[in-house]
């Protein structure tokens, strides 16, 4: 009898399909042994070097009792975790879980749960590689010594709960530095001359009275009406024709961060999700053969594809698209980001007879739409690039110039596959030296715009291309700065909050280097120099420990806390806590000492006196309790509260007592206009709703939009810092100078 020790149970379960009764299949559920997680867990000997003190949870006790008693009954044991870091070191503490000496005991890999790959395995068997157990260590005890000593200073001077992380720290300055850019930035003005000469034409101008235009070269309104002017006088013709081809090339099989990246933006799901989904194609669903794993292990940042593989897809290609869409030879594909490690492949399909089109009937509804992206985009890797004609059109005034481009599909290549959101401009036959006619030239104010906030995905891919942070965890590291309150996710952005400000400045000012990005990617160099046996991991922890313990010292009393934890000699009124003076953001304020659990909060001056909020009181009385209703305010605005809270928690809407009307009648029916509110906030309706369904968010006027086509009215509004009017219909904009 021969053992097998994987980490997944499901991963278990299919191996275990593909094998006799010689073998048995067991899953450790991950890491059975570890640094102990109620204390520091690491000491330093005489040689200055960290010792780590694993041990094994209560939780796994029960799976290495179970473990050993099936290994004592093999006469062989296979360690077959994972191949990378994390998966060797599992398998190394395994063997000491076991009593087993790990140098002796055979160690499979492979990169897809497949019977094939299972018995290539088996018979490829080789040692634990202990550089690579000795990089996770490093790595380990490197987070360890970061988490335990940083976290414990923030949570004193700052406020419980908080914590801070090689990774995470750096990654939470990348987001808050984006958000300082947004807020430091100023709108800049800028207008563009939109010009159509017939045929349907639509050009833009790029040379004005001798100078070059670029998209901010107009500053003013002066400046367009002026060009405006000169351009309607101008006669045109075409000077010259460019026609170039162009190859919209074929992208890389995916590796973790481009399939998270893609998986987002064509999908909608965050990178927990997609690995989440992942490790169940690549541990095993139901195929028409059996259970097996239909895609190659997914964290890994290789682009490498096995030869079998790529000869597979290519006769596949060639007999469903025909020889024009298959190269002549395979396309090898270089990684370009920094510190590719693990010796895996890129992520593709096991089976290319498990289409799609198959897998429907057995994958559940987020499986098929993974797997498809993957299967696709596998398949289109080996296929021709697309051919465009590209087309550029130089149209000659007398003072102006324009320039017109367009491009059309010559060949789809591996478009035929996976389609293209690219629509054709196809532009008119026209000849050099033929006269071209205006037919409308207007002029349209426009404001530069701020840097987007990170999504999810572009923020991996920053992460990917600065070399912080492996594929195993990418995810993890966005997930870590959501859940303790760092930053909040808003319609795909990435908000940091105030706590994530004040952190990151007292670790900017403290730890220059845990914040640094380039000091975290560099880390991670070296950590792979530990992986490939050039660096000694023991010297590598040295290096930064003792260095780093000066740095929390000194913090320890540079840091001044703004807790402000003074006594008040006063309790909470809500749960009897002691109450403590701190500061934030905006200033002192007092909170209950008992946060996060309790969260009152009170008001205060600069003096530190409380500011006592004044209640508004109402006539109505609480129709559960029969005590006073009081007026507050909240997200949607202002509604009634029982003043009995929190005994009594009923409310109630004002939208009654806070009705107000318009002079202005309705643009569509000529009726009342009332203020109203609801759960997306407030705005004008019509009073005969639903008979007639106006809405606005700002008040109408009686000045009619010019725009054409468009029977709206206009409403005053600010918009950038600017007055404008902005129609309730098209919502085009004009300045308010604009309108008499």
């Amino acid at each position: 009898m021969n053992l097998i020790i994987v980490e997944s149970p499901a991963k278990a379960r299919t191996i275990k399909n593909f094998l006799g009764k010689d073998y048995e299949v067991i899953a450790s559920k991950g890491h059975i042994r570890d640094l102990p997680k109620s204390r520091f867990g690491i000491t330093v000997d005489e040689n200055n070097q960290l010792i780590p003190a694993y041990s094994v949870a209560k939780e796994n006790a029960a799976t290495v009792k179970e473990i050993t008693a099936l290994a004592k009954k093999c006469d062989t044991i296979y360690i077959a975790t994972d191949e990378d870091r994390e998966g060797e070191a599992i398998g190394w503490h395994i063997a000491h879980a076991i009593k087993k000496n790990p140098e002796e005991l055979p160690r499979i890999v492979f990169h897809e749960i497949t019977k094939t790959a299972i018995n290539h395995a088996l018979e490829n068997a080789r040692k634990i590689d202990m550089d690579m157990v000795n990089a996770q260590q490093a790595r380990r005890l490197l987070d360890r010594v970061v988490g335990y000593k940083l976290s414990p200073l923030l949570s004193s001077k700052i406020q419980k709960g908080l914590s801070g992380g090689r990774v995470q720290s750096s990654t939470l300055k990348l987001v808050v530095d984006r958000e300082r850019e947004i807020k430091a930035f100023i709108p800049q003005e800028f207008w563009t001359i939109d010009t159509l000469f017939n045929k349907d034409i639509e050009a833009s101008l790029v040379v004005h009275q001798g100078d070059k235009l670029s998209k901010l070269s107009i500053e003013n309104k002066n400046e367009a009406t002026s060009i405006v002017e000169s351009v309607k006088n101008d006669s045109f013709i075409i000077e010259a024709i460019e026609t170039k081809q162009r190859k919209s090339a074929t992208p890389p099989p995916f590796m973790t961060s481009t399939l998270q990246q893609t998986a987002s933006s064509k999908l909608g799901f965050t990178p927990k999700k997609t690995m989440m989904v992942a490790q169940v194609l690549y541990e095993g669903v139901k195929t028409p053969d059996g259970t097996s794993g239909v895609i190659t292990y997914m964290r890994t940042d290789s682009l490498n594809l096995a030869a079998e593989a790529v000869e597979a897809v290519r006769e596949t290609i060639l007999k469903r698209f025909g020889k024009k869409y298959l190269p002549d030879e395979p396309k090898v594909y270089n990684k370009k980001s920094k510190g590719a490690q693990e010796a895996h492949e890129a992520i593709r399909p096991t089976m290319l007879e498990f289409t799609p089109e198959i897998a429907q009937k057995f994958l559940k509804a987020d499986e098929i739409k993974l797997y498809t992206l993957i299967y696709e985009r596998f398949m289109s890797c080996q296929m021709n690039d697309a051919l465009f004609e590209q087309q550029s059109i130089i149209l000659k005034g007398a003072n102006n110039e324009y320039k017109v481009s367009g491009r059309k599909l010559l060949f789809d290549g591996f478009y035929a596959l996976t389609g293209t959101e690219d629509k054709d401009k196809l532009l008119p036959t026209l000849k050099e030296g033929e006269k071209i006619e205006l037919q409308s030239i207007k002029s349209e104010q426009h404001f530069t715009e701020p840097p987007a906030r990170y999504s999810e995905a572009s923020l991996i891919k920053k992460l990917e291309s600065e070399g912080v942070g492996r594929p195993s965890t990418y995810a993890p590291t966005v997930a870590t700065l959501s859940s303790r309150t760092y930053v909040s996710i808003e319609k795909k952005q990435i908000i940091p909050t105030e706590m994530a400000f004040t952190v990151t400045e007292i670790l900017e000012k403290n730890f220059a280097n845990i914040v640094d990005i380039s000091f975290t990617a560099n880390m991670e160099e070296k950590l792979d120099e530990v992986a490939e046996g050039h660096v000694d991991w023991q010297k590598l922890l040295s290096d930064f420990y003792f260095p780093f313990l000066e740095q929390v010292d000194e913090a320890k009393d540079k840091i001044v806390s703004l807790k402000l934890a003074q006594p008040l000699g006063k309790n909470c009124p809500q749960c009897g806590s002691e109450l403590l003076l701190r500061s934030g953001r905006f200033g002192n304020f007092v909170a209950c000492s008992g946060f996060p659990k309790c969260k009152y909060t009170e008001q205060v001056d600069e003096d530190g006196n409380k500011v006592e909020a004044k209640v508004e009181t109402s006539d109505e009385k609480c129709d559960k309790c029969g005590k006073d209703m009081i007026v507050k305010s909240g997200r949607n605005g202002k509604f009634l509260a029982c003043s009995g809270y929190p005994e009594c928690k009923n409310t109630k809407s004002m939208q009654v007592q806070e009705s107000k009307t318009s002079d202005i009648p309705c643009p569509d029916c000529g009726g009342k206009l009332i203020w109203k509110q609801s759960f997306r906030g407030s705005f004008w309706g019509c009073e005969v709703y639903p008979k007639c369904k106006f809405i606005s968010k700002f008040e109408p006027s009686t000045i009619k939009c010019k725009e054409k086509g468009c029977s709206g009215v206009l409403a005053e509004r600010v918009y950038r810092n600017k007055e404008v009017f902005e129609c309730v219909k098209c919502k085009v904009r004009t300045p308010k100078e604009e309108i008499k």
